[in-house]
C-alpha cells in the first residue's frame, strides 16, 4: 500500500515540472527566436515479483510474470527546432534565418554563443550588436556616414554612404549549426551554448552547404503553439489531479486497514 503513495507522488512532480515546462512556452510567446521546450518522461525501475517465463509450482512457466512499477521520473527537457513563422518589421538591421543555421554572438569572456533571435542595433563604435550589446560575429562596423544598410540572402552585408551611389560591401554574415542541436544548453537571452551532446559547430556562408538563408526586415517568432500548449496544459493539470487522487486513496485505504479491529 506505501508503494502506491509513492508512485503517486512521483506522478506529481512529474506533472510539476511538466507544468513549469509549459509555463515557460507560453511565457515566451511573444520572444522572438524562442525555441518551444517539451517535457519527456520516462518510467523507473520495477519490482519483479515473479520473474516473466519463471517456473510455476506446477513445473510450467508463467506467461507474464508479475511486474510493478514503481513510478515516473523526467527523462529529458529539450527543445523543438522547428522554423517560426517571420514577421515583416521593415528594419533593416533586423534579420531572420529562413532555414537552418544560428547567429554568432561574441561573449564578454569570449566564448561563442549562438541565437536565432535576429533583432541587431548598433552600439556607439557602430558595430553590429544584439540587444545585450554583444557584438555578431564576425564583427561589422557600420561606417559613420552610412545612409542605408543591404543585407543579401546569401549574408553579404554591404552599405550606402553619403555622396555616394555605389554600395560598398563591408561584411558577410557567417551562421552555424549544430550535429545535434536538442543538446545546445539554453543561456537565456535567446542564447545558447556548445556542448558535447551538440557537437562541434559547424560553420558556412548562407545558401551553402544546406544552410538557410538571411531574410533582411524580417524577425522569427517564437515557434510555440499556443492552442497546443493550452491543451497540453489541461492535459498535465488532470493528470496531476489523477495522481493526487491516487495518494488520497491509497491514504484512505491505510486508514482502514489501521481502523480494523480483531
Amino acid at each position: 500500500m506505501i508503494r502506491s503513495l509513492y508512485i503517486a507522488a512521483s506522478g506529481m512532480n512529474a506533472q510539476k515540472q511538466n507544468m513549469d515546462v509549459i509555463s515557460n512556452n507560453m511565457a515566451n510567446i511573444s520572444t522572438y527566436g524562442f525555441k518551444q521546450g517539451r517535457a519527456e518522461f520516462q518510467d523507473l525501475m520495477y519490482q519483479a515479483i515473479q520473474t516473466p517465463g519463471g517456473p510455476t509450482r506446477d513445473g510450467l512457466n508463467t506467461p507474464t510474470g508479475q511486474q510493478v512499477g514503481l513510478g515516473v521520473s523526467t527523462a529529458s527537457v529539450g527543445k523543438n527546432f522547428s522554423q517560426g513563422s517571420f514577421v515583416n518589421t521593415g528594419n533593416q538591421l533586423d534579420i531572420a534565418i529562413e532555414g537552418e543555421g544560428f547567429f554568432q554572438i561574441l561573449q564578454p569572456d569570449g566564448t561563442m554563443a549562438y541565437s536565432r533571435n535576429g533583432a541587431f542595433q548598433l552600439d556607439n563604435n557602430g558595430r553590429l550588436v544584439n540587444a545585450e550589446g554583444l557584438p555578431l560575429q564576425p564583427e561589422m562596423t557600420m561606417p559613420a556616414d552610412t545612409t542605408s544598410i543591404t543585407i543579401g540572402t546569401d549574408g553579404i552585408v554591404s552599405v550606402q554612404e553619403n555622396n555616394q551611389t555605389n554600395l560598398t560591401q563591408i561584411g558577410q554574415i557567417e551562421l552555424a549549426r549544430f550535429p545535434n542541436p536538442a543538446g545546445l544548453r539554453a543561456m537565456g537571452n535567446n542564447l545558447f551554448m556548445e556542448t558535447d551532446a551538440s557537437g562541434n559547430a559547424v560553420l558556412s556562408n548562407p545558401q551553402q552547404n544546406g544552410f538557410g538563408a538571411t531574410a533582411q526586415g524580417f524577425l522569427e517568432t517564437s515557434n510555440v503553439n499556443i492552442v497546443q500548449e493550452m491543451v497540453n496544459m489541461i492535459v498535465s493539470q488532470r493528470a496531476y489531479e489523477s495522481n493526487s487522487k491516487a495518494v488520497q486513496t491509497s491514504d484512505e485505504m491505510l486508514q482502514t486497514a489501521n481502523n480494523l479491529k480483531r
